[in-house]
């Protein structure tokens, strides 16, 4: 069963100028994405930064107002609903079982409340009782591996790997079927953020919790994650499962990401370049194949024509003209 479909979801900003601020532009972050996550399973996200990822995370809490398409989530009834058009008092109840983790455990709390606060913040906001919210606070710090003593503190007197921990609990503190991660290591030091991933995996086998996960460390992606949506420009250009997706990407862009993941082995080399050139301008995307511009492999066809995703081989979804035959030519 899956706890969260998106369909077509597309997220666009207008570019206004002039006096009376009239729209001449369109910045097309999120352009028609389709996805799903199944209950239990972590589906990462990945790309360059400034390819729609993180929009595509706060279209799907409605932290932003989808400019169309679909959100439909699995709620624990299995109820299925479309939060895209709900009002902002619809969705109310529904949030509870939706909660995120931040990027940055600095900023993301609160330096004026107390851990405890922290936690049970959403407990309040429920109308959870006071004894209970005590009692799930407890159980939270130790579920994130932190001391009992840690409720009594304020968030600086805390490392950033433990902040992050304070911050998983308090996205805990509802039991919420769907985890919303964005680049939740990203800010952490190498050996923190091994903690932290491992951390989430135990807490995902533990809770049965279904993740999505936003990222660009291919490295990070790797260990966290059952399948592998990747974005270029607004558009997801290839799906798969995990280890498929790094053994033989089928995208130009992919095997390019894929190169650029550092390797333990310094004779090691790989046969795809560096990507060259910047992401393109997502108010101005290039006719044909958004990537093409930057494509060793591209044809006239990817000038002229918009590559669709499709499935290319048995579970694996791919937007390219060339996908069948550069595999088959074994291009990496």
């Amino acid at each position: 069963m899956n706890v969260l479909e998106v369909e077509s979801l597309t997220k666009h900003f207008p570019i206004r100028a002039g006096l009376l601020q009239r729209e001449v532009g369109r910045i097309r972050a999120v352009d028609r994405v389709s996805f799903h996550v199944a209950r239990g399973e972590t589906l990462a996200l990945v790309g360059e930064s400034g390819c729609g990822k993180t929009t595509v995370a706060r279209c799907i809490l409605r932290a932003l107002a989808p400019t169309s398409g679909a959100i439909r989530f699995t709620q624990e009834g299995g109820e299925i609903v479309d939060l895209a058009p709900l009002s902002r008092r619809a969705l109310r109840p529904i949030r509870r079982q939706m909660q995120m983790i931040f990027q940055d455990p600095y900023a993301s709390l609160n330096p004026r409340m107390l851990v405890g606060d922290i936690i049970a913040e959403p407990l309040l906001v429920n109308g959870v009782p006071a004894a209970t919210r005590q009692a799930r606070v407890l159980e939270l710090l130790e579920l994130v591996g932190l001391p009992a003593v840690a409720r009594s503190r304020f968030p600086f007197a805390f490392s950033g790997g433990q902040r992050q921990r304070i911050g998983i609990a308090r996205a805990l503190a509802l039991n919420p079927s769907l985890i919303v991660a964005d680049e939740p290591v990203s800010a952490l030091d190498v050996s923190v953020q091994a903690q932290i991933i491992n951390l989430l995996l135990d807490l995902q086998d533990r809770l049965r919790l279904s993740m999505l996960f936003v990222a660009h460390d291919l490295g990070v992606v790797r260990h966290v994650s059952d399948r592998v949506a990747v974005m270029y420009v607004g558009r997801i250009v290839e799906t798969g499962p995990t280890t498929a997706l790094y053994d033989r990407p089928l995208h130009p862009y992919t095997a390019a990401l894929m190169a650029s993941v550092p390797k333990p082995d310094p004779d090691r080399r790989d046969a795809t370049p560096p990507l060259a050139g910047d992401v393109a301008d997502a108010a101005n995307i290039p006719p044909g194949c958004a990537f093409h511009p930057r494509c060793p492999h591209a044809v006239a066809r990817c000038r002229e024509i918009r590559p669709e995703l499709r499935e290319t081989i048995p579970g694996r979804m791919t937007a390219c003209h060339r996908a069948e035959e550069l595999t088959l030519a074994g291009v990496d």
